[in-house]
């Protein structure tokens, strides 16, 4: 059985403030369980990312983070901007939870910290995954640059307690607003590609924006990215595909491209938004993006 005490990081402002109101449960599921903990909370944007990061400079290395996918993205970059061995454990208490669906956590919040829990009391070994890399800055799940780069910057800017509808409405607040198509390059091991382009997203998790089955083919533990090329294309027809994305169907319309890559190289003719895990990332014109296998050990 295992003693060892973990930290215990929680977003309270994750799912619009559905984690700060479990907070209180959750470390009651724990203590009940008899795991041994301390908890911390963030209060801003990259303070979690922070906390982790320094906890496990100090020596952690058994880390909980409860939250939504932002959560995890700023836990993944403490640990692996860290540079040292740490384990990551994931209770759900987002909008999205695209990471938990990824790796096959109840959505049940309630339910992953007692699963959770008991995987720490009876010393469980840690699963592997691979992590993201996109211009120095890592994902657990998926990073874009395009149209839905725009929706996520569009989406987080709400803050209505829709759930994933949010970014239902973002698409819609996009099309309005004009869907831009630059012309880009990609270079990867096996294969180049050059063409304007609505959107550009390199997949480690299969869900993107909660209810957007968008490369239903992925896998975090298989070494690979699923790399989705989307054509110009019309608002009439984003509006189309919709339903198919949501159901994961998309894959074979004529205006995606699906491949699995490795490493690859994106230039683009203008600046282009940029997000990692649903998070607002750096514009630019160069994205340099790479799969980092059994990066990552998973609670």
């Amino acid at each position: 059985m295992s003693t060892e005490k973990v930290s215990l990081f929680l977003n309270p402002t994750a799912g619009r403030g559905r984690a700060g109101r479990r907070m209180v449960r959750i470390c009651e599921i724990l203590d009940a369980a008899g795991v041994a903990f301390d908890l911390f909370q963030s209060r801003a944007i990259r303070d979690l990312e922070s906390q982790v990061g320094s906890h496990v400079k100090a020596g952690t290395r058994k880390i909980i983070v409860a939250g939504g996918d932002g959560s995890v993205h700023e836990a993944v970059n403490g640990i692996m901007q860290a540079g040292a061995n740490a384990q990551l454990g994931v209770i759900p208490t987002g909008t999205g939870n695209d990471f938990a669906k990824a790796c096959s956590i109840p959505l049940d919040w309630e339910l992953a910290t007692r699963q959770l829990a008991d995987r720490l009391l009876r010393g469980d070994e840690p699963r592997c995954i691979d992590v993201g890399c996109m211009n120095g800055r890592y994902f657990a799940n998926g990073a874009g640059i395009g149209f839905d780069a725009k929706v996520t910057r569009i989406a987080q800017s709400y803050r209505w307690p829709i759930g994933d509808l949010v970014y239902l409405y973002a698409i819609f607040r996009c099309m309005v607003d004009g869907i831009e198509t630059p012309h880009i390059t990609i270079s990867a091991e096996d294969f180049n590609w050059s063409g304007p382009v609505t959107l550009v997203n390199a997949s480690n998790g299969a869900w993107i924006g909660g209810m957007f089955h968008i490369a239903p083919q992925a896998a975090n533990n298989d070494g690979q990215l699923n790399l989705l090329i989307v054509d110009p294309v019309s608002r009439l027809r984003i509006t189309s595909l919709i339903p198919k994305l949501i159901r994961g169907s998309h894959i074979a319309e004529t205006e995606i491209t699906h491949v699995r890559v490795k490493n690859l190289l994106i230039e683009a003719s203008a600046v282009m938004p940029s997000h990692f895990d649903g998070e607002v990332g750096e514009p630019g014109t160069r994205f340099d993006v790479e799969i980092l296998p059994d990066a990552l050990e998973l609670l």
